[in-house]
């Protein structure tokens, strides 16, 4: 039953933080911004 708990809980907590990325990226909050002179994520 705990195992259970920890799986719903966890479940939880990573398709929130995947709903709050889809919400940012939707809303154009992103961490590079779009410009690659400063963005330092690895932009081509």
């Amino acid at each position: 039953m705990g195992t259970v708990v920890v799986l719903v809980i966890l479940v939880a907590v990573v398709s929130g933080i995947i709903y709050k990325m889809y919400r940012d990226k939707k809303s154009g909050k992103t961490s590079c911004g779009g410009d690659c002179g400063h963005c330092g994520g690895g932009c081509h």
